[in-house]
């Protein structure tokens, strides 16, 4: 260990001299680490490292006490910021974190939210069911739930084989302003159902309840001409991913709003706090999902015109989604099952 007891008077030649070979052995260390990683360090060098650092940091507080040169002092300075980093920094490349985060973040956070995802689910499936029947019941309520300005001229005025040509148009006059419309509703949707989701879970609620109603109301119109099973072919080729990504938002949201209203033993602030960093991991994969979605309404769905492949996509990415996210923890649990 250096003595901190040096005589103020002592030169900066000096004190240099005296510790300058162990300042050299960190900067090499750094210097390694900086281009090639951890892993071209040996056993000894990672455990010198700590100590090399806490040295330096010793002689940098010297060096202030006894005012040496100022040189010294800013050498010092950078060095002992470089070696922080090195010693507790983050040592993953960006690479090995963004693997982290897909291979095991996420679809854990994902996990962790499972009462949000039911409750989020069964809210977007209440609002869907609720639009089909009053729809259903009386088409006027078809606006109520999509504006005509949006509609244009998707709604119950218009015919049974016109509503059927913008399922199959390929993009080129039919329901591609709609879909866009769609993708950046449910979008905004998962936005804000997250961020709203501090006051109580009441707006992110009826947000998700909302954007259901929007799609009940336009399946039930397309059912009513007899095109049930067209329309959601065309819904669900992108609409599984779309629509996952927004019960995932409506779930964080949830679980930032019941930390507020029932932290439970912890305190407010904590509760919230852990449940902001968990609802903040699923909305980086939400975004994730939500670029996918948007090519599967870009291409996909333009590119194949025929239902049955369209459920056929549907099917996979649900799958995939399903696999993805729930698959590993089920496998997981049931082979500790047969374990014990």
């Amino acid at each position: 260990m250096i003595d901190l007891k040096i005589d103020p008077r002592l030169k900066s030649q000096r004190f240099r001299q005296a510790r300058e070979e162990d300042w050299r052995r960190l900067e090499r260390l750094i210097g390694k680490v900086e281009k090639g990683g951890v892993a071209d360090l040996s056993d000894e060098d990672i455990l010198a490292a700590p100590v090399l650092y806490r040295s330096a940091l010793s002689a940098l507080s010297v060096a202030r006490a006894t005012s040496l040169d100022r040189g010294l002092i800013d050498y010092l300075e950078t060095l002992c910021a470089r070696a922080y980093f090195f010693v507790y920094g983050s040592r993953e490349t960006l690479r090995g974190q963004l693997a982290g985060f897909f291979r095991q973040a996420w679809p854990e956070a994902v996990r962790g939210l499972w009462r949000e995802t039911l409750a989020s689910f069964a809210l977007m499936a209440a609002g869907a069911l609720i639009a089909a029947w009053l729809v259903s019941h009386e088409s006027d309520w078809y606006y109520a739930f999509m504006p005509k300005a949006m509609a244009g001229g998707r709604d119950p005025a218009a015919s049974t084989q016109a509503l059927r040509d913008t399922l199959f148009s390929g993009g080129k006059d039919g329901l591609s302003f709609f879909a866009t419309f769609l993708f950046t509703h449910n979008a905004q949707i998962a936005i804000l159902a997250f961020a709203l989701g501090f006051a109580l879970c009441l707006p992110t609620a009826a947000l998700v309840l909302y954007n259901g109603a929007t799609l009940g109301a336009f399946f039930t119109l397309f059912a009513s001409r007899g095109l049930g099973v067209e329309a959601g072919g065309w819904l669900l080729i992108h609409g599984v991913t779309e629509l996952f990504a927004v019960i995932l938002s409506g779930a964080a949201g949830l679980r930032i709003g019941w930390a507020v209203a029932f932290p439970g033993e912890a305190r407010r602030l904590d509760a919230i706090a852990q449940a902001g960093r968990q609802a903040a991991t699923v909305m980086g994969g939400v975004v994730v999902m939500l670029f996918l979605a948007g090519l599967l309404e870009g291409f996909g769905r333009q590119l194949i015109t025929l239902t049955p492949a369209r459920y056929a996509v549907a099917a996979a990415t649900a799958v995939m989604w399903g696999a993805y996210f729930y698959g590993s923890h089920f496998v997981g649990t049931r082979g500790a099952r047969h374990d014990g």
